[in-house]
């Protein structure tokens, strides 16, 4: 430890100098900890970031996932079916396929007589599934000759084409437990054996799968492109490792349809070589980010993100703007969800006159740092660039209360991307770009069928028959 300077021993120049170090080191702890309060706050803002309140998504919870917190009001929607649902119970049938009487003894156990007259006083029906097993149809060409001397024969039924072969329905369930349900292409041979006492190898499913995707390219690219001509669309892209690297699976979809594709890159390069974002002009329903906002369409912000981070700003920063900013756009939601239809030109004015309000308070709480001077823009806090966005991009906020069938939230696109996630989590990463590439296609497919109520088993067995089903495509 430095010893102290005897002040009796120095002279006033030299005292004076000695205040200058002085006051210039403290002025520099200062700022050091400064910086180490933002440093930490920042530190602590991540950890305390969960599925609830950012972007993250669930599965980075871990072990301490955040307690439930639903937006709803108490009582707004009672737990269980809702009225008008049309439930699934058990129920019997008319004509049951099979009837098992159980006849009381032929004699009565009191006095000895016989028991002639039976009647059905009850009954109690078992739903079950037959034994499970292949069953194998042979083919056969026939031939004859004329007297004349010309030979005629029967011919192969087309799909026909090999001495031993899968049929339809054993393909389309291969393809549907492995892309529909994202089993493991191992783990869907197994099963094959399991429940149809039909073994097969791993090759004989990634074969099935690259059929299918071929035979389907044709009708995911119509999907694709009824989509570039639909009103309102939803837009997202999600992380998917293919080869040990990291590339995006694309999504664009409605209500009805749903488009995924692959690509090595995430922004405007990825757009532009899928082909379908640059060419849409309707209005898209999105997260933000800045590739989107670039396209030349009409945008719609997703009010689920936004309430995420006030719920972050809220709970974390304990900023009181974040609550009434949260409730406002609830209650707006609400009333839009009411009325099935944009709000009155007084009832707009209403909202963005409170949103502006609070916007102010928030601004007020979070001013904007001054430059740095260093090069590129100066680093603000999430509340300030939450702040930024819902001001600068305000009408984009409040498309749903403006526009037509606009909706709140992008939650059409963040279903999409949902189950290839876990496609991913339970069967790893895609070995080669030609694998991921059928899985989107199938997928996609498979997601725009059970949008339209289809059944894809046998939607996909119609497909290995050369008689694909098509989705509506308006």
């Amino acid at each position: 430890m430095n010893e102290l300077p005897d002040l009796s021993r120095l002279s006033e120049s030299d005292k004076d100098n000695l205040i200058v170090e002085l006051w210039s080191q403290m002025a520099g702890m200062k700022k050091l900890i400064l910086d180490l309060q933002v440093q930490v706050e920042e530190l602590q803002g991540r950890l305390a970031k969960n599925s609830r309140n950012s972007s993250k998504p669930p599965s980075s919870d871990g072990l301490n996932k955040p307690a439930p917190k639903s937006l709803r009001e108490a009582g707004q929607r009672p737990s269980g079916g809702q009225k008008g649902h049309p439930g699934r119970t058990l129920k019997k049938v008319a004509k049951p396929d099979k009837t098992v009487r159980h006849e009381p003894p032929g004699q009565c156990d009191a006095c000895g007589r016989a028991l002639s007259e039976q009647a059905v006083i009850d009954s109690r029906q078992v739903f079950d599934l037959p034994p499970l097993r292949f069953e194998v149809t042979e083919h056969q060409v026939l031939q004859a000759q004329c007297t004349c001397g010309k030979v005629h024969r029967g011919e192969f039924p087309e799909g026909v084409s090999a001495p031993v072969q899968y049929g339809p329905q054993a393909l389309a369930a291969m393809v549907h437990m492995s892309q529909h349900h994202m089993l493991p292409a191992w783990r869907t041979a197994g099963l094959m054996g399991d429940f149809f006492d039909l073994p097969m190898s791993d090759a004989t499913v990634l074969s099935a799968v690259s059929q299918a995707a071929e035979r389907l390219q044709p009708t995911v690219q119509a999907i694709g492109q009824a989509l570039i001509k639909a009103p309102i669309a939803h837009a997202d892209e999600t992380g998917l490792r293919v080869n040990k690297t990291l590339h995006w699976m694309h999504v664009l979809a409605s209500a009805s349809l749903t488009w995924l594709g692959p690509h090595a890159k995430r922004g405007k390069e990825a757009f532009d070589a899928l082909g379908l974002l640059p060419l849409f002009m309707g209005t898209l329903i999105h997260d933000g980010w800045a590739p989107y906002r670039a396209l030349a369409c009409k945008h719609g912000l997703c009010n689920a993100h936004h309430l995420r981070e006030l719920v972050y700003v809220d709970e974390q920063l304990k900023q009181g703007w974040a609550r009434e900013m949260i409730e406002l756009l609830v209650a707006a939601s609400r009333e839009v969800a009411l009325t099935a239809q944009p709000l009155a030109r007084k009832r707009q004015a209403h909202y963005l006159w409170a949103y502006r309000a609070i916007l102010v308070k928030g601004k007020t709480l979070n001013p904007l740092q001054p430059p740095s001077g260093r090069r590129g823009r100066t680093k603000q806090s999430k509340a300030t660039n939450l702040l930024t966005r819902l001001r600068t991009q305000a009408a984009d906020v409040w498309r749903f209360m403006t526009d037509a069938g606009v909706p709140f939230s992008n939650n059409i696109a963040e279903q999409a991307v949902r189950m290839p996630k876990v496609k991913q989590k339970i069967s790893g990463c895609f070995r080669s770009v030609r694998g991921a590439e059928a899985f989107c296609t199938i997928r996609s497919y498979a997601a725009t069928m059970h949008k339209q109520g289809a059944n894809i088993f046998h939607c996909l067995a119609l497909v290995f028959q050369g008689k694909t089903p098509q989705p509506r495509l308006t």
